[in-house]
C-alpha cells in the first residue's frame, strides 16, 4: 500500500517540478541513484519497469526509501496492463506512469486511490485520461509529439490540464525554460541526468550536483 495519498504525489511533482525517471537491473545501483537524487532534492523518483525480475528490485528499493529517504514518493514507470499495475501496488508503488492509455489500468489505480499518469499524444487521448481520472498525463515520446508548442496548444482549450512531459527534456536552462514557459505540471528526466564517470560507472556527486541544478533552475523559471 502507498504511503503517499494520489494528491500528494501530484502537489509533490509540482512542487519540485522533475521527475527523475531511471532503471538498473543492480539493487545497490538503484539505491545509490535514489540517495543521489533525493540528495539533490528530488522528491519524486519513477524506477522503469523495463528489464526481468524489476519487481524485485523495485519492491528492495522501496523497502530502502521507506527506511532511509522517508520523503521520497517512489513510483513506476513504463507500465502498460493492469495485471502489472496490480503487482506494483502490492509491493507499495505510489504512483503508476505508462506511456498509452489503458482504462482498465485507471480502474486499478482508482479503487486504490493511487496516482495514474498516462501517456497521451492528442486532445482526444488527454479528455479520456481525464475523464478516467488522470490528475496529471504524461506526453511521451514528449519532443516526438510536439514539444512545448504541443504543451502550448493543449493549454489554450484545456487550460486546467496538467501536463507531464518525458522524453526530449534535457537538464539545460533552455530547454526547461521552453517547457515550463508552455505550462507543464512537471518534466521527467532520464538517462542525461545520470552523469558518469570516464570509465562508465555511475558519478554519483554529479548525480546529485545535476539533479540540484535542474531544481534550482526549476525554481528560479517559476519566479
Amino acid at each position: 500500500m502507498s504511503r503517499f495519498t494520489r494528491i500528494s504525489v501530484a502537489l509533490k511533482m509540482k512542487e519540485t517540478g522533475m521527475v527523475p525517471v531511471f532503471y538498473h537491473r543492480d539493487t545497490e545501483v538503484c539505491k545509490a541513484i535514489l540517495k543521489s537524487c533525493y540528495d539533490g532534492g528530488a522528491r519524486v523518483f519513477e524506477f522503469t519497469n523495463r528489464g526481468d525480475y524489476a519487481h524485485e528490485v523495485f519492491a528492495e528499493l522501496n523497502r530502502y526509501a521507506e527506511k532511509e529517504l522517508p520523503e521520497m514518493i517512489l513510483g513506476v514507470g513504463s507500465v502498460v496492463d493492469p495485471g502489472t499495475t496490480s503487482l506494483y501496488l502490492q509491493l507499495g508503488a505510489a504512483f503508476i506512469v505508462s506511456p498509452v492509455l489503458h482504462p482498465e489500468m485507471a480502474k486499478v489505480c482508482n479503487r486504490r486511490k493511487v496516482l495514474w499518469s498516462p501517456g497521451c499524444g492528442s486532445l482526444t487521448e488527454i479528455s479520456y485520461a481525464e475523464e478516467l481520472g488522470a490528475e496529471v498525463v504524461k506526453i511521451f515520446p514528449g519532443t516526438q509529439v510536439g514539444g512545448p508548442e504541443f504543451v502550448k496548444a493543449v493549454k489554450g482549450p484545456f487550460p486546467w490540464t496538467s501536463i507531464m512531459p518525458t522524453g526530449g527534456v534535457e537538464p539545460t536552462e533552455d530547454n526547461l525554460s521552453s517547457w515550463f514557459k508552455a505550462g507543464v505540471h512537471c518534466v521527467g528526466i532520464g538517462s542525461k541526468l545520470f552523469v558518469k564517470k570516464t570509465n562508465g560507472s555511475f558519478d554519483y556527486e554529479g548525480v546529485t550536483h545535476t539533479v540540484k541544478k535542474v531544481l534550482d533552475t526549476i525554481s528560479n523559471l517559476r519566479k
